[in-house]
């Protein structure tokens, strides 16, 4: 019995090819993968096959033994020879096999045999079964790739995660060095970036110390692990201190609303806005009069007159207090009248005095104290205490375009615990003005000033 080896990309095609040299007889040794299968090249299959030796075969070898023996070219045959050489003498033990030669074909066929019984005939199925177990094998493969690549995934978020810790705790360490003097209140590291963002918005120091104070004593220490958590609980806590007034215009009776405050803050501007939007509101539609105490400035009257010419609104002017009760009751039809006045300064006592007449009398006036965001809290809370004079009932602010921050507001709206019930953002008449809410000043006070009719860039 002889062996040969073939190869092929798989082992069914290693088989085919020792099959198609050697027949069906062909026996499997040995099969073996010598390399995988990649995108790049194929895989490669060796098969080792044992081949019996015929007692022809073992015949054949004898008369090419002779043949060298007798100097008998291998090409020629045994039973021909050219006219001019002798028959050679070809002896008869050529052609019948020795004692000896039997016993070693016996020993040799119950080998083979013996073979057989261990290492079954290749079939067509068993080459499927083998390139099914291949194939399984490179699932395999594929599906633990596919985990490590999810574990490393994993790992690597996990660094992320532990990074972004680190870079929070760096951010923290650095807002810890205060431009300003040292506050009253210690402040632990982690408030660092809240307390420089509510110091550099304008809030007054005092009250920023006891929201830090507070905070301290508050807090849950799970909400102290990041600045994310930290700012969102100081949003919180300035939603709370902020006191906004919803727009409740369904009143029995008239309402009316007098507009006041220091010079040069948009009291007519804003008024304007307040009568286009009582004017054109989606579910109602108010009946709007205007009445102007402001007799100083020619200007003003002016634009006033062309914004009512342009609502088709009805406009009034007064001098004096009793000029004051005899144009509201020509107003009578009117849902809600507006009141323009002169500004003054909040240290001009005696115009403020004579504004007072006009609001004390019969009628329940609504006093909103028009007040410019760009002004410090110490100016405003000296404005708030002058016209205090009139029983103010709501602030509203202008100019919240101009301001760089807006802590001016909420230590006014905290002192005071008056409400605040517009905001003016904008110069366009009538859409940049707003009803006052505590979640857009939070957002503005900790993210920045953006229009909300035309959405944060």
């Amino acid at each position: 019995m002889k062996l040969y080896t073939y190869g092929g990309e798989s082992a069914a095609e290693a088989l085919k090819i020792a099959q198609d040299k050697h027949g069906e007889d062909a026996l499997v040794v040995k099969t073996r993968e010598v390399r995988k299968k990649t995108l790049n090249q194929p895989g490669l299959y060796e098969i080792i096959v044992a081949v019996e030796e015929t007692p022809k075969n073992s015949i054949q070898k004898r008369i090419d033994e002779i043949k060298e023996q007798s100097h008998i070219p291998r090409t020629q045959n045994a039973y021909t020879t050219p006219k001019s050489m002798s028959r050679p003498s070809i002896p008869r033990e050529v052609f019948e096999l020795k004692e000896e030669d039997e016993d070693v074909s016996l020993e040799l066929s119950s080998a083979i045999e013996e073979m057989k019984k261990i290492i079954p005939t290749p079939t067509t199925k068993n080459s499927r079964d083998l390139d099914i177990r291949f194939e399984n094998k490179l699932a395999q493969k594929e599906e633990e790739r596919i985990k490590k690549e999810q574990t490393e995934n994993k790992e690597f978020k996990l660094i992320k995660s532990e990074l972004d810790k680190i870079n929070d705790k760096i951010k923290l360490i650095q807002n810890m060095f205060w431009e300003e003097k040292t506050p009253s209140t210690q402040i632990p590291q982690e408030f660092a970036e809240i307390y420089r963002i509510a110091k550099n918005s304008g809030m007054y120091s005092t009250h920023l110390d006891e929201i830090m104070q507070l905070s301290l004593e508050l807090m849950p220490l799970k909400m102290r692990e990041n600045s994310v958590t930290i700012k969102r609980y100081f949003r919180e806590v300035l939603r709370k201190m902020l006191y906004c007034r919803n727009e409740n215009l369904e009143l029995n009776g008239k309402k009316i609303i007098m507009l006041t405050g220091p010079t040069g803050v948009g009291k007519t501007t804003t008024l304007a806005k307040l009568a286009a939007r009582y004017s054109k509101l989606l579910d109602k539609k108010y009946r709007v009069g205007i009445i102007t105490l402001d007799t100083y400035r020619i200007g003003a009257l002016e634009q006033l007159t062309w914004y009512a010419r342009k609502m088709k609104i009805s406009i009034e002017t007064v001098i004096e207090p009793e000029d004051f009760l005899r144009e509201i009751d020509t107003l009578r039809y009117c849902d809600i009248i507006l009141v323009d006045t002169a500004g003054h300064s909040q240290h001009d006592k005696q115009k403020i005095n004579q504004l007072k007449r006009f609001v004390q009398n019969d009628y329940k006036i609504d006093v909103a104290l028009v007040l410019s965001a760009t002004t410090k809290f110490e100016d405003l809370r000296d404005i708030c205490h002058s016209f205090g004079e009139l029983e103010i009932d709501s602030f509203i602010f202008s100019k919240l375009d101009e301001s760089k921050g807006l802590g001016n507001l909420f230590s006014l709206a905290y002192e005071t615990k008056k409400p605040i019930s517009y905001l003016s953002v904008g110069q366009e008449v009538p859409t940049d003005l707003c009803v006052a809410t505590n979640d857009y000043l939070a957002d503005c006070l900790l993210d920045g000033f953006y229009n909300p009719n035309k959405g944060r860039k």
